[in-house]
């Protein structure tokens, strides 16, 4: 079912077209950059963001077909409000060389196996650990922020080679890893039908 979109958004959305032409960007991958932008008020994620059409394509599919969608913390679970999502933070427990963070991706797979889409928006070592994981993800949303670690687990999430979508500089965070994923969920159902 396609959402209805609030006189507002439209014009936020007609405003940042304005400001920025987004025209070039095929359609899931200008889905994304206009969203995350949209989240953030900041232009220059068009030029910070790395993603692959061909991969957004299929997680757009698993995502439309049920596949689970795990999330590092509550506030990106807030962000995403069409779908219901896995976070396992509350039950995890930090140890020696282990955050709570990395602890909680490896509850959340045990749960949920292989297929998963990945949301991390905060924690970088919950990044890491995901990258240690077999988790065979339909894509991971890595965009989590800050000054240690952020920018080094995102640059190893692309030389992973596993489906993604994450972003060069050391800035990310819940609200815009959330929109990222909103971009996938909000796209209009006929683009499958349209791929056929």
């Amino acid at each position: 079912m396609n959402r209805v979109v609030h006189p507002i958004e439209q014009e936020s959305f007609r405003r940042l077209r304005a400001r920025l032409d987004t025209s070039h960007f095929p359609p899931l991958t200008r889905a994304v950059v206009e969203r995350v932008i949209h989240s953030a008020a900041d232009l220059d994620y068009a030029s910070d963001l790395v993603m692959d059409e061909g991969d957004l394509a299929k997680a757009y599919t698993a995502l439309h077909s049920g596949a689970p969608v795990v999330v590092d913390v509550e506030m990106v679970a807030a962000g995403i409000t069409r779908r219901k999502t896995v976070c396992r933070l509350k039950d995890a427990e930090s140890g020696p060389g282990l955050t709570r963070s990395a602890h909680a991706m490896r509850l959340a797979y045990e749960e949920v196996g292989p297929g998963a889409l990945w949301v991390i928006g905060c924690a970088p070592t919950a990044l890491e650990e995901l990258l240690t994981l077999d988790a065979a993800p339909a894509l991971v949303i890595g965009l989590p922020v800050g000054f240690v670690g952020a920018a080094e687990s995102k640059a190893a999430l692309r030389e992973s080679g596993l489906p993604a979508v994450s972003n060069v500089s050391e800035k990310g965070g819940s609200a815009v890893a959330a929109a990222a994923l909103n971009a996938l969920l909000y796209y209009p159902t006929s683009y499958s039908e349209e791929k056929q």
